[in-house]
């Protein structure tokens, strides 16, 4: 019973959601995940485990009305145990991202404090659906930020690989907007999911999704100024890496047909997942199929990440994101995502 206490308190079902944000962060500066993309998938795990304790730590008095069944008003899980939970597991993320370098450090220790503000002050406020947005976006930059880190020097230390990663953040932040805009959608439902009740915000979600899915469907025509080459190093868009062809041919020449076949397939998948839910819930804005539609928001961030990853090119790294989706199906029907 203790561990299906953690569990559901952990929110281990959504847990599948998160590698994807640092692989699609890698993938957006043409480079393969590395060590320190494994780092920062760690620190994002923890730094999200940290956020779920947080967050039924915060609402202990609001869920003893609205959902008795939670871990801590049910009485399985201490607050105090859930509050030390949440500062282990943020202090545990930020030594994984310390290990990636100090730019990747710089980046969580701007998410973990977002987390917290989100969890302790901004979540019943206006800022909230926004605050949270901006943690995955935050943490899709900081996969970017530590593989690029690495990329420079296999230290991770010193001005050079500091100035490494800021200049390959532009090409992430197409990417990481994305996630963000998604994210700012499905959190906004989720200020409903307890009484429902509100029509307007599934709607409005229901045409953020489509809108997206049809960015998210074009490939790169390019990289951004600064992109950090795919052979490493800060060499300039259109130059040689390491003798290699020029950094930027791929996305001048377009992905090939198989390519485009799989950045299409990803999306459409990303809208099957989030967008039928949206409707149910908007035309019966009941808690239960709000709560559904938010639960499917969730896993919608896979095939989202997967096609952002394709987006880029690496669809190795897109096949790897979508084949945690089974993983998450299957544990959502044990353990609820929200």
């Amino acid at each position: 019973m203790t561990v299906r206490a953690w569990a559901e308190l952990l929110r281990v079902s959504a847990l599948f959601t998160v590698p994807g944000d640092a692989l699609a962060g890698a993938a957006a500066l043409g480079r393969r995940p590395d060590r320190s993309t494994a780092l920062a998938v760690g620190a994002s795990l923890c730094l999200y485990e940290a956020g779920m304790a947080l967050n039924d730590w915060a609402d202990r008095d609001e869920d003893a009305v609205d959902r008795p069944h939670r871990p801590i008003p049910s009485g399985r899980i201490t607050p105090r145990a859930a509050l030390t939970a949440a500062g282990a597991l943020t202090a545990a993320g930020l030594a994984l991202a310390a290990r990636a370098g100090r730019p990747a450090l710089t980046v969580a220790t701007g998410l973990a404090a977002t987390v917290w503000a989100y969890d302790l002050r901004l979540k019943h406020t206006p800022a909230g659906p926004a605050a949270m947005a901006a943690a995955r976006g935050l943490d899709l930059l900081l996969g970017a930020t530590a593989t690029a880190t690495a990329a420079h020097s296999t230290r991770a230390t010193g001005p050079a690989a500091a100035a490494s990663a800021r200049a390959a953040l532009p090409a992430a932040l197409p990417a990481a907007a994305l996630l963000t805009a998604h994210t700012y959608a499905v959190t906004a439902v989720s200020r409903h999911e307890a009484q429902g009740g509100s029509t307007t915000a599934p709607l409005a979600a229901l045409g953020a999704v489509v809108a997206l899915g049809g960015v998210a469907v074009r490939e790169r025509r390019g990289e951004a100024d600064g992109a950090l080459p795919a052979g490493g190093g800060t060499a300039p868009p259109g130059s040689r890496a390491g003798g290699g062809a020029p950094a930027n041919a791929r996305a001048r020449t377009g992905a090939s047909a198989p390519a485009r076949l799989l950045l299409t397939a990803l999306t459409g998948a990303y809208l099957r997942t989030a967008a039928r839910p949206l409707v149910h819930a908007a035309l019966n804005p009941s808690p239960p199929l709000t709560q559904r539609a938010v639960g499917s928001g969730i896993r919608a961030m896979i095939p989202l990440q997967a096609a952002l990853a394709a987006r880029s090119g690496a669809s190795g790294t897109a096949l790897a994101v979508i084949g945690f989706v089974p993983l998450a199906r299957s544990l959502a029907r044990k353990v609820s995502p929200t």
